[in-house]
């Protein structure tokens, strides 16, 4: 999968009929989807390789998505629809759908070493993951799966004679689940939270960065006080560690919970599934229990609902998660929407 190159890589006829038995959409021009499927290490001609539709596809799906969010939210302000559209194409979420749908397999390339080392480091850490990252993972998303998502979605508007509702209904299988408004909800972004969090209580919050050897670090102070230091392989994902450590240290130490104390101790990223284990455990509950709820769609596309059960003395929890596309995710959800309740029902 990784490896590449001329003499191994995938021939082109075969990718595209992947990807288009993918999106159920024969292309009428299929040079579109080649050219969405070849890296600029491939070719020497920008205008063979996929950067001239990764342009377009960027504006593409950003409008696409906010008209989504428009009709989807009639109700909300300007900026909640802001933040639903851009956590759907930051380059986070979509190298999240190019692995998702496995589009990598599909790119032509020269194997840059440095990329593929990186794209096969993010596809191991991605499959560890048993929920839906919203703000960044344990590893920088490669920019070229986002570039691959992007080319593919500007091939597929411009075979369609730039019609974008029609673009849509092709592409929108791709992206499914929709990051929603109740997953920021249940997911807030760490960085707002610790500035709304301190400035409740009259505190100034300050962030230091700085970069060491191969890594970015970044600290939290408060009231010049320094809270806790994080590192990451990112300057972005650096700053947002120290967030959700600071806001977890600083909520043991007023006695609050937050939901950053499910996924973030000891300087690790900790799933819903392992800390509702964990709580079980400590509480001497019994084990939660994992059922498939639902179960649809073709092969390369299933979706799952899974709930979770819990015994609690003599009462029973139910609940279940959103459809997702992994088993494992759809436990995520589930577990994570337990978490929630038990929380609110102040068990932990």
């Amino acid at each position: 999968m990784f490896e590449n190159q001329d003499k191994d890589c995938m021939d082109i006829d075969d990718g595209v009929k992947a990807v288009e038995e993918m999106l159920d959409y024969k292309f009428t021009d299929k040079k579109l989807l080649e050219k969405a499927l070849t890296h600029p290490s491939y070719t020497n001609s920008a205008l063979q390789s996929y950067e001239r539709l990764e342009f377009v596809g960027d504006a593409v799906l950003g409008s696409m998505i906010a008209s989504y969010v428009y009709l989807t939210y009639p109700d909300h302000e300007p900026g909640h629809l802001s933040l639903i559209t851009s956590a759907n194409v930051s380059t986070e979420n979509l190298a999240r759908v190019a692995v998702r749908n496995g589009l990598f397999k599909y790119l032509r390339h020269r194997a840059v070493p440095s990329m593929v080392d990186k794209v096969k480091e993010f596809l191991e850490a991605v499959n560890e993951e048993d929920h839906t990252v919203l703000h960044g993972g344990v590893m920088r998303a490669p920019k070229v799966l986002a570039d691959i998502v992007e080319s593919v979605v500007a091939a597929v508007f411009v075979d369609l004679q730039f019609d974008l509702k029609a673009t849509w209904t092709v592409v929108t299988r791709l992206f499914q689940p929709l990051v929603s408004l109740q997953m920021l909800e249940q997911q807030p972004q760490p960085i707002t939270m610790l500035f709304e969090l301190c400035q409740k209580n009259g505190q100034q919050v300050e962030f230091k960065q700085w970069r060491e050897d191969d890594k970015n670090f970044s600290s939290v102070y408060v009231d010049s006080k320094f809270i806790v230091s994080e590192s990451s392989d990112s300057k972005e994902n650096a700053k947002l560690h120290a967030a959700m450590a600071a806001l977890k240290k600083l909520e043991h130490q007023t006695g609050k919970i937050d939901v950053y104390s499910s996924w973030f101790e000891n300087g690790e990223i900790v799933t819903p599934k392992r800390k509702l284990n964990e709580i079980c455990l400590k509480k001497k509950w019994s084990k939660p229990t994992y059922r498939i709820e639902k179960e649809a769609g073709p092969d390369h596309a299933k979706i799952y609902v899974s709930s979770v059960s819990l015994k609690i003395g003599n009462d029973i929890f139910c609940k279940e998660g959103e459809q997702k596309f992994r088993l494992k995710d759809a436990e995520g959800c589930a577990a994570q929407a337990m978490l929630l309740d038990l929380r609110h029902k102040n068990y932990f």
